[in-house]
């Protein structure tokens, strides 16, 4: 599911954890710390990661979208190394090679998680129905928190409502990164929800501390959903200038990024690629817009 060398392990856990997470909605804590203690025996506390040195901060321009109440921030144009992180020893080959990536234009992207607030919004203007609520957030009663349970489908058209779209793969990146160069912006305790320290459930969106670029919570509390076809091989022949994925999708799987509440920290670093099913709905895939605001 991740790539075709780590096809046994790699690929089949994460396809577990998805099935897992799609018959509950939320594990018990004491699920996520045997899981976490048996494939990471070094206990997923965070602390032995190194701090990553802090870039100097951006001036963060924010826009709020009338239709879904929730803030954008404006990412400037610019190139970056996509893929395996400098220093990373935990990378996958569907992370491979590192390659540099020009966005050729501007965008604004959802400075959180998409809320559950938001998704409300959109449910009632649309006469949709809410996906089912997760235990941990009964009925959806806290709007804070970010919505999950919805299909790639269902977060798409959510996106295209709100007045904009799923970013590519490479955008998200390139936001999510905010300039860094390494597998996480922080220490890891200190900018995500993860399966060490979440209690085994999604929390309200930035509670964190943001990236360089303003974001929240772009490496765990929930995976997002991207627009892109997933393809183990497509960093192979991945185009530089503003790349969308390949024309179809290996397993007709899709993209999502950034980890979440329920998983352990080689699972959290801003290059992991997890493939998802178009319709899945699972207790911890959520979705990041792009608006489409005007240039500031």
């Amino acid at each position: 599911m991740i790539s075709k060398s780590d096809w046994r392990c790699g690929s089949k856990f994460a396809t577990a954890w998805i099935f897992v997470g799609r018959i509950l909605s939320v594990s018990s804590s004491l699920l996520v710390a045997c899981l976490t203690l048996a494939v990471h025996p070094r206990r997923a506390t965070g602390q032995s990661m190194q701090r990553t040195p802090a870039n100097p901060p951006l001036t963060v321009q924010v826009r709020v979208n009338s239709r879904d109440g929730l803030q954008y921030v404006w990412i400037l144009p610019g190139s970056f190394i996509m893929g395996c992180s400098t220093g990373d020893m935990e990378c996958r080959p569907s992370e491979q090679p590192s390659h540099e990536v020009t966005i050729t234009k501007g965008f604004w992207i959802g400075q959180s998680e998409a809320t559950v607030a938001a998704y409300q919004r959109y449910a009632s203007v649309t006469s949709r129905q809410m996906p089912f609520a997760p235990i941990f957030n009964p009925g959806w009663q806290d709007h804070g928190m970010p919505i999950i349970n919805i299909s790639w489908e269902e977060a798409n058209a959510f996106c295209t409502w709100s007045g904009g779209r799923l970013p590519s793969e490479a955008e998200w990146e390139y936001a999510a990164r905010g300039g860094n160069l390494h597998a996480r912006y922080g220490q890891l305790d200190e900018i995500a929800w993860y399966g060490g320290n979440s209690g085994s459930r999604a929390h309200d969106v930035a509670q964190k501390r943001p990236n360089n670029y303003g974001l929240y919570d772009t490496l765990g509390n929930v995976w997002e959903w991207v627009n892109d076809w997933f393809d183990d091989d497509y960093y192979q022949n991945s185009p530089r200038l503003d790349p969308r994925g390949p024309a179809k999708g290996q397993y007709h799987y899709r993209v999502l990024r950034g980890g979440s509440w329920f998983y352990f920290p080689r699972f959290v670093r801003v290059s992991v690629r997890l493939a998802g099913r178009p319709e899945d709905r699972v207790g911890n895939f959520g979705v990041r817009c792009v608006a489409d605001f005007p240039d500031p």
